[in-house]
């Protein structure tokens, strides 16, 4: 390795500098202050876990995105977190173990082996909330809400949001009785829209004609508002599960279209992000100059049957990173004016500890003093000094 390689940062991973790190924090603050006057309260769990509680009850794309280590004390293997989500489900289940709804929110980077998409970062800042103990559509339309807040928080605009519902997949699954391969074969090419690979799922698998239809209509069923009118007539005949999950979308479309009507609407009841892992409602929220969505999100009832206390959940989560982008000009980090404080090492004792007990007082106050070191004259962002005049600290302008 040269010199030259020694300061560059594996690929998919960044560092924030200080005017991008301010705006980080600033929006984080803000995000947080909005969670709590929701009611969700802030957990903070750790980076790393063994595997056997940070990976259980996932899908497999989780556990391949993990970085995992060897726990020198006791020779398990650990995981640095790629999701916070199950972490928050283990402290709802475990750690808090209390009766009825709970709201928690978090905010922390993740690291992934692989980026998600093409540009996507490898060390996202993962922020969101998860609502535990509730299996009402009401807990699903509270956390799609605070999503959408979250993004126009962000200055993020002309959102499109995406509804999907997996047990309409989940039912027509389970009345076909698939096989576990061929039921991979047929989500896979459900999610890559490709109907060459939708034939021959349903051929290889589905025997009943009028079933096979209805896995064949699925794929198409995706658009605005009208999908779900042509979903009730195409899936007629399918399992009482799909009826009561085209009615949630449609509650759910309702009510979020009469609390942001500036919110576009978009249905795919193929849709089948995170299969094996959510339960329900899935969603995601698509803005103009991002490839991939901006926030996500879904149903995910019983994760905490693994840590002994199965619970209906639902939740979303974002990259702080990724709402950077969206800020405006009015959303920037204000530049603190400060005050710049003499190298007391070059006055008496007597001076030092005045200017010492100055600096203090100033910084209880509000301010920003930054204090020379070694012949420093100036710092950046100083528009006042302090002078010592008849024997005290004064602030003068520059």
């Amino acid at each position: 390795m040269t010199i030259a390689d020694r300061w560059l940062l594996p690929d998919g991973v960044e560092e924030l500098l200080p005017e991008q790190a301010a705006q980080v924090e600033a929006l984080r603050r803000k995000l947080l202050d909005l969670y709590d006057s929701w009611g969700y309260e802030l957990v903070i769990p750790p980076l790393i876990e063994f595997t056997e509680s940070l990976l259980v009850g996932l899908e497999h794309d989780i556990d391949i995105q993990t970085f995992k280590v060897v726990d020198q004390l006791s020779g398990r293997t650990m995981g640095i977190r790629a999701d916070i989500t199950p972490q928050t489900a283990r402290i709802d289940a475990h750690s808090l173990n209390r009766e009825g709804p709970v709201r928690l929110c978090y905010a922390g980077s993740v690291l992934h082996t692989k980026p998600k998409s093409l540009m996507a970062s490898r060390s996202p800042i993962q922020l969101g909330a998860e609502l535990y103990g509730d299996a009402t559509i009401g807990a699903d339309i509270e956390v799609i809400s605070l999503m959408l807040e979250t993004l126009r928080a962000a200055s993020v605009e002309q959102i499109t949001l995406d509804l999907g519902h997996v047990s309409i997949y989940r039912a027509l699954v389970a009345q076909a009785e698939l096989d576990g391969d061929t039921e991979q074969q047929l989500s896979d090419a459900l999610q890559r829209k490709s109907s060459v690979d939708i034939e021959a799922a349903i051929a290889n698998g589905i025997n009943d004609p009028a079933l096979a239809d209805m896995m064949r209509a699925l794929s198409q069923l995706n658009g605005d508002r009208s999908v779900l009118d042509r979903a009730k007539t195409e899936l007629a005949n399918a399992p009482v599960e799909v009826a009561q999950a085209i009615d949630d979308l449609a509650n759910v479309a309702d009510q979020i279209a009469a609390r942001m009507p500036g919110v576009n609407l978009y249905f795919d009841l193929s849709e089948l992000r995170g299969y094996h892992y959510h339960t329900g409602l899935v969603f995601a929220a698509l803005a103009p100059g991002h490839g991939q969505a901006v926030a996500n999100g879904g149903r995910y009832d019983d994760i905490g049957e693994v840590f002994g206390r199965a619970r209906p959940a639902t939740g979303f989560n974002t990259d702080l990173k990724a709402l950077l982008s969206y800020l405006s000009a009015d959303d920037s980090v204000q530049v603190v004016e400060s005050i710049f404080a003499p190298d007391s090492s070059t006055l008496s004792a007597a001076d030092s500890l005045s200017l010492w007990q100055t600096v203090q007082t100033l910084r209880a106050e509000g301010e920003r003093v930054v204090c020379a070191l070694s012949g420093q004259t100036s710092a950046p962002d100083c528009n006042r000094y302090l002078q010592l005049q008849n024997g005290q600290w004064l602030t003068v302008n520059y």
